[in-house]
């Protein structure tokens, strides 16, 4: 242990750039400093420093060490963050943004922690726009899709099915696919106004099969493309935990039931990338552990 604490030593003189100043820092009187670096050297035999009354020089098994004991403060200082981290409460406003289509699942989510932590406040944005979170002041995004490398964290959340429905008057009209061939045929819903949606889908015996589509009608809106799909006017990939009433109910049907596609990533996205304030943390673990019993849902 003796040892940990004088790498330590020796990396902030490296750092201050002198005895004196890693002193200071420290707290230390620069006679102490110079006797812990002595002993430091003698325990090891080696020379580490080369002293002057102006400059201070590294020998080249002291370079060699600097290095290691830089990287050994730094874990330290990581290690001291993760404890004040753990030991911190949730509290203050938690800043929120969900698309709509799975607003709902953030109250079930969150409500034994508001219960839970009374300093804990919440402001919920509803919005499927892909708002700045910087700009907004969010703390905690839930996207959904692929994520783009905007400089912010992502963590996975789970993956949600998506399952190829159309409503039982539209299949009427333009006949009942019999095979992901048949599909770029027909009229499609898509997201986010993509002029072609390439398809992966997966069948019996794992079969892959990749073939295009392009959109008639396109919104960045999974709940209007529900909607619309419902209306009739053609097929689209609906969020299986939202399309169970209207199964039920026969106001949609699935359409290649034998066939699947990869499951949609659902991400809790933050601003930062280093230590997140504990009602970050919190929530976010709310909303994975609520979302893996989560009908329609898998990791």
């Amino acid at each position: 242990m003796d040892d940990l604490k004088h790498f330590a030593l020796f990396a902030e003189v490296v750092r201050a750039g002198s005895l004196s100043a890693a002193a200071r820092h420290l707290g230390i009187s620069t006679s102490a400093v110079s006797q812990q670096l002595r002993a430091l050297e003698q325990r090891h035999g080696v020379t580490l420093l080369h002293r002057s009354t102006r400059k201070l020089g590294l020998t080249e098994a002291g370079r060699n060490l600097a290095e290691h004991c830089a990287a050994l403060t730094a874990t330290a200082t990581r290690a001291r963050q993760q404890l004040a981290l753990a030991r911190d409460a949730p509290e203050g406003e938690l800043r929120m943004s969900a698309p709509v289509g799975f607003a709902r699942c953030v109250a079930p989510a969150l409500a034994p922690l508001l219960a839970d932590h009374a300093a804990l406040r919440l402001h919920l944005e509803i919005d499927d726009r892909m708002i700045d979170l910087v700009d907004a002041r969010i703390d905690l995004a839930i996207r959904v899709g692929e994520m783009a490398d905007s400089g912010w964290s992502a963590k996975r959340l789970c993956g949600v099915a998506l399952l190829l429905c159309a409503a039982p008057a539209y299949l009427a009209r333009a006949g009942v696919p019999q095979s992901p061939h048949e599909l770029p045929s027909h009229q499609w819903l898509t997201p986010r106004g993509r002029r072609a949606m390439p398809v992966q889908m997966t069948g019996p015996d794992d079969v892959t099969e990749s073939i295009e589509v392009v959109p008639r009608i396109t919104s960045n809106s999974q709940i209007s493309l529900q909607q619309l799909c419902v209306s009739g006017l053609g097929l689209a990939f609906v969020v299986g935990t939202e399309a169970d009433e209207d199964l039920q109910a026969r106001r949609l049907v699935q359409v290649l039931p034998a066939w699947r596609v990869p499951p949609m990533p659902l991400w809790a996205v933050t601003p930062q990338r280093d230590a997140k304030p504990a009602k970050v943390r919190h929530a976010i673990a709310a909303l994975q552990a609520y979302l893996r019993g989560f009908p329609g849902t898998s990791d």
